[in-house]
């Protein structure tokens, strides 16, 4: 099974989280998880949204939907907000307790989100945020810079898609070096097994042999192989049932030779 996460847009209908100069935050989380997703997915993360229009959720109803779908981490996105405009500047991510897999995941997303400029401004606990405390899974809220910094909002708009890619490379990593996300397996090919009633070099030779099977009820195709044509009576991906058909063409007269 993928490893599955909900992404979560903070805020969203009536609500529109902080406001600044008519930028509300409800869009541009929005926007920034569904980048954030598509690239995740892209990676084999199997991805779930809280919400991917403008629609209201409580945050008890975020934490409900991510724990009824049984999704293995919860991630949340908002932008930041203080009370006076263009005085603090930064990212920061806000967990149940400072440990775990989430305290790992949360550390390597702002480190990632340093990168594309914007300043770290930390990890903090913060227990009372229900989607935090009522999710039954790990969980991370970013605060994707600040809505009322000037600055924030120019790196934001400047370089979207670099601070999406931030975001999904700091989970991807933290599950990485968690040994969580493993290589797909490389598909076991099922072996069939199939009966040869005859080898010929000439084709016409292998098409009455084929000719002549199906007229006493077998089923039978040509195959080559190297400079011959092989006439082959049936596919099985069982040993005995192949074995059973065998019997029955022996018994009709056919020389056979099992092969897979």
């Amino acid at each position: 099974m993928p490893y599955s996460m909900m992404l979560d847009s903070g805020h969203g209908g009536s609500d529109p989280g902080a406001v600044y100069r008519g930028r509300r935050e409800k869009d541009d989380t929005l926007r920034l998880t569904l980048a954030v997703g598509e690239i995740l997915q892209e990676n084999g993360i199997e991805v779930l949204y809280t919400r991917t229009t403008d629609v209201y959720l409580s945050p008890y109803e975020r934490a409900v939907e991510a724990n009824q779908a049984g999704v293995d981490f919860f991630l949340s996105i908002h932008r930041n907000s203080y009370p006076t405009d263009n005085e603090v500047m930064g990212v920061e991510s806000l967990i149940y307790d400072l440990s775990g897999l989430k305290y790992q995941m949360a550390q390597e997303i702002n480190e990632q989100l340093e990168t594309v400029g914007f300043v770290d401004l930390g990890v903090k606990a913060r227990p009372n945020l229900v989607v935090l405390k009522r999710t039954r899974m790990p969980a991370v809220l970013v605060e994707a810079g600040f809505i009322n910094s000037d600055t924030d909002n120019e790196l934001f708009d400047s370089n979207f898609q670099d601070i999406a890619q931030a975001i999904a490379t700091g989970v991807l990593d933290t599950l990485e070096n968690a040994g969580v996300l493993k290589e797909p397996e490389t598909p076991v090919e099922q072996t069939k097994y199939r009966i040869q009633v005859g080898l010929f070099r000439n084709r016409n030779n292998a098409a009455r042999q084929q000719e002549a099977l199906e007229d006493r009820g077998f089923p039978a195709y040509i195959d080559q192989w190297k400079q011959y044509y092989r006439v082959i009576s049936g596919e099985y991906d069982m040993l005995d049932e192949a074995v059973a058909a065998q019997r029955r063409l022996k018994r009709a007269g056919f020389e056979t030779l099992l092969i897979q």
